[in-house]
């Protein structure tokens, strides 16, 4: 079963990745550097699977698709947030990694709990109960699925998309 790794509100992409980390795309590089400077150990302690569950405003700031990078490369599920800043939500989905408004979990869980995520359904269950958030559309769920929109459109054109639309 995945774990939780809980982080407030306010959680800012230059929290998740400071920028003098922005200057590669190596998946290990980028792995090694996610919250290295306020959860140093998170890249060594995080396993596949796992799952951040954070408040309000999740990945403020900055414009920065290395912070949504940087938590895929450390192989998290799924990010369940109170809210999320738009863009990092927008950069989130382009770039394949899942994630879920729900605004009951934050408070009723702790560092380290179990946790099973349902992406598509948007459940989560965590704490002897289960919760529901906001799945994510046909859409983002599609680009996850295909691993980035990028790919979603290489390999299969915007007619993917049009599809689900």
């Amino acid at each position: 079963m995945a774990r939780i790794f809980r982080f407030g509100d306010g959680v800012s992409t230059d929290a998740i990745m400071p920028g003098r980390y922005n200057l590669t795309t190596d998946p290990a590089a980028l792995a090694r550097a996610c919250f290295i400077e306020n959860r140093p150990d998170f890249h060594e302690s995080v396993r596949p699977g796992d799952v951040i569950v954070a408040g309000s405003n999740f990945g403020c700031g900055s414009s920065r698709e290395h912070a949504p990078l940087s938590i895929r490369a450390c192989g998290v599920s799924a990010v369940v947030a109170r809210s999320f800043a738009r863009i990092f939500y927008r950069n989130a989905v382009n770039l394949g990694l899942p994630v879920i408004r729900c605004a009951d979990l934050y408070a009723a869980v702790q560092d380290g709990d179990q946790v099973e995520v349902d992406v598509e359904r948007g459940t989560i269950v965590a704490a002897g109960r289960t919760f529901q958030g906001e799945p994510p559309s046909a859409v983002a769920r599609r680009i996850s699925e295909a691993g980035s929109l990028v790919e979603l459109i290489r390999n299969h054109g915007w007619a993917a998309i049009e599809e689900v639309v």
